[in-house]
């Protein structure tokens, strides 16, 4: 099994194998037929930023178990494109400790985060291979944004109910508008010597954009709700609130629903349609890089590092916000959500180049709708458990800017077709967007003209 391993790697890595079986050539074939099919949008974009590790000084470690724990090193820390960020890890926690001033502290946990979320899903990935697909998917989809979970619990568990939604709100915008958007554009203008319009299957977008209108119903209705209530903040919050758990918990089931629908109904339509899958039991002998055990330790690992470095993101992002002249709701909407998915961003863009637009959907419109039916509802049912008062009431301006991007989002992809232009309407609704946030320098306090009603932020907050 190492050996196997071994060779294949110091294959691609051109690394000179000294003895030689017959089977390579046919290991190869089925390498390449395997990496074509069977495999999800999600794990498809994070390989695309993967380097193939060369093992040819590893291997020569005598001890096994060391050996072992090095290629699983070199694998993991790497094995991506981004590793060059991975000092910001340290450098933010020192920075921290040593009393480096906190917008440092702020940028480095960000830089820090980028290529430990890429890191999360390659995990999740090789864990995949062990326990099939159906699991695998299960896990891909509560892992794939592991980051933006674990901001909003350590935000929640501050109070800063506002970076909550903010980050949210800017994750679901920034996987409609702006990675949509450049790979629509990227890919409409790489390829337009080969064919005026990129095609699609429509039918996966559709289910996605269905239950985007659903999040945003029950975004909606909390806020007219507000309105509704003659503007009168006292007597609407609390049915506010309730509404928003309810809402909350209609929206879990129907993710359960969705998963259900994904990972068993309807499966093929999910899955990338490039061949047939009759090597599947090649792949995950060939693939799995890492040790099922030690994958879950590696796991166990990164979520750490992501726990503490979102705990100094969330802790520092105010006096950042401060010493920049950036408002908060602009750092949390804009910047915070590109950090979480910058790996992801970057596959997505690179398949529409390759022009696999399903991959592309699958990432952007997969992400999206996973945060608005699955990480915004567990949030607020936390902060519920916790005992703290979230709702589903996102303020106008963001409620409003996340209706727009998902009507804007759901037209584009009516026709199951896409050239560049598309993508550069998505992307100019991304820039007006956070043009609106770049501008708005503090949260708008006085809410409605202020007809009597106190803002929903310090309302919250001072609860």
């Amino acid at each position: 099994m190492a050996s196997q391993q071994e060779h294949a790697h110091l294959l691609e890595s051109g690394g000179v194998v000294h003895h030689h079986h017959h089977h390579h050539g046919n290991l190869m074939k089925g390498k390449e037929q395997i990496t074509r099919h069977g495999r999800t949008a999600h794990n498809m974009s994070s390989s695309s930023l993967r380097k193939k590790s060369d093992l040819s000084l590893v291997s020569k470690v005598r001890i096994t178990l060391l050996r072992q724990f090095l290629t699983n090193l070199q694998e993991v820390i790497l094995g991506t494109k981004l590793s060059i960020l991975f000092p910001a890890v340290p450098l933010a926690i020192i920075a921290y400790y040593c009393n480096f001033g906190k917008p440092w502290v702020f940028a480095l946990s960000l830089l820090g985060l980028t290529p430990l979320a890429e890191r999360v899903s390659f995990i999740t990935e090789q864990i995949a291979y062990y326990t099939g697909p159906t699991v695998g998917g299960l896990l891909n989809a509560t892992c794939g944004n592991a980051t933006e979970l674990i901001i909003a619990v350590f935000a929640l568990y501050e109070r800063k109910i506002d970076v909550v939604k903010y980050s949210l709100l800017g994750s679901i915008l920034s996987n409609l508008l702006l990675v949509l958007g450049t790979s629509l554009f990227c890919g409409g203008l790489a390829n337009i010597g080969v064919m005026k319009e990129q095609k699609y299957d429509r039918k996966q977008a559709d289910v996605n954009c269905q239950l985007l209108l659903l999040a945003l119903l029950c975004h909606l209705l909390p806020l007219m709700f507000r309105y509704a209530g003659g503007l009168n903040y006292a007597a609407t919050q609390i049915p506010i609130l309730q509404l928003s758990r309810a809402s909350s918990i209609v929206m879990l089931i129907c993710y359960i629903a969705f998963l259900f629908f994904q990972l068993k109904t309807h499966r093929e339509l999910f899955e990338t349609q490039e061949g047939d899958e009759d090597n599947d039991d090649v792949s995950s002998e060939e693939e799995a890089v890492i040790g099922f055990k030690s994958a879950f330790i590696w796991l166990a690992g990164m979520t750490v590092f992501i726990a503490w470095l979102s705990e100094f993101v969330v802790g520092t992002i105010e006096s950042a916000s401060d010493s920049w002249g950036l408002s908060v709701s602009f750092l949390s909407i804009i910047l915070l959500p590109i950090v979480g998915n910058a790996a992801e961003h970057a596959g997505a863009i690179i398949f529409a180049f390759k022009n696999k637009l399903d991959i592309t959907l699958g990432v952007a419109l997969g992400s999206a709708s996973q945060i608005s039916m699955f990480v915004v509802p567990l949030t607020i049912v936390v902060a519920w458990i916790m005992g703290i008062n979230m709702d589903l009431d996102f303020n106008v301006l963001e409620t409003c800017s996340l209706a727009l991007a998902i009507l804007v989002t759901a037209f584009t992809l009516q026709d199951g077709t896409s050239h560049y232009m598309k993508g550069f309407v998505l992307l100019l609704c991304y820039v007006v967007i956070s043009a609106a946030f770049f501008v708005l320098k503090s949260p708008l306090k006085p809410s409605i003209l202020n007809l009597g009603g106190e803002p929903s932020n310090t309302a919250v907050l001072g609860a």
